[in-house]
C-alpha cells in the first residue's frame, strides 16, 4: 500500500466514521479533513477535528505506520508540533511533540471496506500492460471523459505557462523575444530542440531585430551561431564573411556550441533547412508576435508563416551538394505543431499575464487541428477508439499520460478516483 492512499481515504472519508476513536481510546469526529499539502510540512492543513470533548484546529500527519514518524525525523521539526492528530494505517509506536505531549493516532486499518481496498489492488496493485485502467477505460462515459480532458488540458498549459514566465523575466517582458526563443527550440523539433534553444541563449534579440532587415545576414548569423558554416564553395563564404562581420559589429563572445544533428532525419528537418526558414521568417515579419496575437483562428496563422527559403537553399540541403530546385516552406502539419506547441501556450500565457479569458478562442484554435499521432495516443486510441479527434484531445491525453498513467497518479485522477469510488458511502 502506498501512503497517497491513504491521503485519498482521508480527504474523501472513505473510512467508517461512525464511533471512530483513537489509539487512546478518545472518540473522533472530523468535522474538516483539511486541505491537502503539496509542499514540505505535514500532509493537510486547517483540518478541524473533535477529539474527546476538545475541538482542535491544526494540521493532520499521515503515514502506514506510527513508526515512521521518526524514520522521517519529525520529532526533530518543530513544523510538526502543530500536528492535532496522526493518521496510520498501523499503529507501532507513540509520537510525541517537543513538550513531550502525546499526539493522538487514528488507525484506519479495519475501517476501510474491502470493496474499496479490492479497487485500490485492482487499479494500482494488478500488473497492466499499458495503462492501470486498461480494462475499465473503455466503459468511461463521454461526459467523465470530456469533463477531465478540458481540466488536463489546461493543467498542460499551465505547466507550460511556468517556463514561458521564465523566459519572458530573463528578456525584461519582451512577447517577442520569448516567442522567438520559443520557435528557434520548437524549429529544432525533438531531434534539435536543445541545439537551437542554445542559440538563443547566446545571443540578445535585439541583435536578431537589427540584423533582420537583410535576410542574408540574418541566415550567416544563425547558421553561424549554430556552428553549421562548412565548405568552401561561394555561399559559404559569403555568409562566414558576414557572420565574421556581425560578430566583430556587435561583439559576440564565443560559446559553447551545441551540434545540431543531422542523423536520422529527413532532408526537410536539416538543421540548415529549418534555420534558412526561420531567418526567412523574421525577416519578413519583424513583429511577428503582434500579427499572430490578433489572428483569428489557425488558417490566419497559417498564412503568416507562409514563407520560402532564400534562392540557394531551394537547391540545397546542406552546403555544396546540389539538387534540382524545389520549393522548402513550413508544411501544413509542420505550422500545425508550431500552433500546438508554441503559439497556444504563448498566447494562454499571455492571456494570464495580462487577465483576461481566451480559454473558449483557444479551445477553437486547437481544437480546429488534427490529432497528433505518437505511441501515447495509439493506447488510448485503442483502448477507446475515436476518443482523439483533434490536437485539443491528443494534448489533454498526452497530459494523462506523462503525468498520471506514468507515474501511477490514479488516486489524483478523476477516471482513478472514480474506479476507487464504486463503492457504497459510509456513515
Amino acid at each position: 500500500m502506498r501512503e497517497d492512499f491513504l491521503y485519498y481515504i482521508w480527504a474523501f472519508r472513505k473510512y467508517h466514521s461512525s464511533g471512530l476513536k483513537c489509539a487512546s481510546g478518545e472518540s473522533v469526529v472530523v468535522l474538516n479533513p483539511g486541505r491537502r499539502n503539496d509542499s514540505s510540512g505535514p500532509d493537510f492543513f486547517n483540518a478541524k477535528i473533535q477529539i474527546g470533548e476538545q475541538l482542535w484546529a491544526g494540521n493532520v500527519e499521515m503515514h502506514l505506520r506510527s513508526s515512521d514518524w521518526y524514520w522521517h525525523q519529525h520529532e526533530k521539526d518543530p513544523n510538526y508540533d502543530s500536528v492535532i492528530l496522526h493518521v496510520v494505517w498501523e499503529h507501532d509506536a507513540e509520537v510525541f511533540r517537543s513538550d513531550n505531549s502525546i499526539i493522538p493516532t487514528l488507525n484506519l486499518k479495519g475501517l476501510v471496506s474491502e470493496e474499496v481496498l479490492r479497487n485500490y489492488k485492482d487499479l494500482l496493485e494488478t500488473p497492466h500492460l499499458r495503462i492501470n485502467c486498461e480494462n475499465d477505460f473503455p466503459d468511461f462515459s463521454e461526459f467523465d471523459l470530456n469533463h477531465w480532458m478540458e481540466r488536463l488540458f489546461f493543467e498542460r498549459l499551465e505547466s507550460k505557462s511556468s517556463a514561458i514566465f521564465q523566459l519572458l523575466n530573463s528578456s525584461e517582458a519582451n512577447w517577442e523575444a520569448v516567442l522567438f526563443q520559443m520557435l528557434l527550440k520548437n524549429f529544432g523539433l525533438n531531434v534539435n530542440g536543445e541545439a537551437f534553444a542554445n542559440i538563443g541563449q547566446n545571443i540578445s534579440f535585439k541583435i536578431i531585430q537589427k540584423v533582420a532587415s537583410e535576410k542574408g545576414n540574418l541566415e550567416a548569423l544563425l547558421l553561424g551561431l549554430s556552428g553549421l558554416i562548412k565548405g568552401e564553395n561561394a555561399y559559404a563564404l559569403d555568409l562566414r564573411k558576414r557572420f565574421n562581420y556581425l560578430k566583430h559589429k556587435f561583439r559576440l563572445e564565443e560559446a559553447v556550441v551545441i551540434p545540431p544533428k543531422f542523423f536520422r532525419l529527413r532532408p526537410d528537418n536539416f538543421p540548415t533547412i529549418r534555420l534558412a526558414q526561420l531567418a526567412t521568417l523574421y525577416s519578413e515579419r519583424p513583429q511577428l508576435f503582434s500579427e499572430i496575437k490578433e489572428a483569428k483562428n489557425s488558417e490566419a496563422i497559417r498564412r503568416i508563416f507562409k514563407i520560402e527559403v532564400s534562392e540557394y537553399w531551394q537547391s540545397h540541403y546542406t552546403f555544396g551538394t546540389k539538387h534540382p530546385p524545389r520549393k522548402k516552406g513550413l508544411s501544413k502539419d509542420f505550422i500545425d505543431l508550431l500552433i500546438i506547441n508554441t503559439i497556444v501556450p504563448l498566447r494562454f500565457a499571455w492571456s494570464r499575464y495580462y487577465g483576461t479569458d481566451q480559454h473558449e478562442d483557444i479551445i477553437q484554435l486547437i481544437a480546429a487541428l488534427s490529432s497528433e499521432k505518437n505511441s501515447a495516443i495509439t493506447i488510448f486510441e485503442e483502448l477507446k477508439p475515436g476518443i482523439s479527434k483533434t490536437a485539443f484531445d491528443s494534448q489533454a491525453l498526452l497530459q494523462l499520460k506523462k503525468n498520471y498513467c506514468d507515474k501511477n497518479r490514479c488516486l489524483q485522477c478523476e477516471l482513478g478516483s472514480k474506479l476507487l469510488n464504486r463503492s457504497k458511502e459510509y456513515h
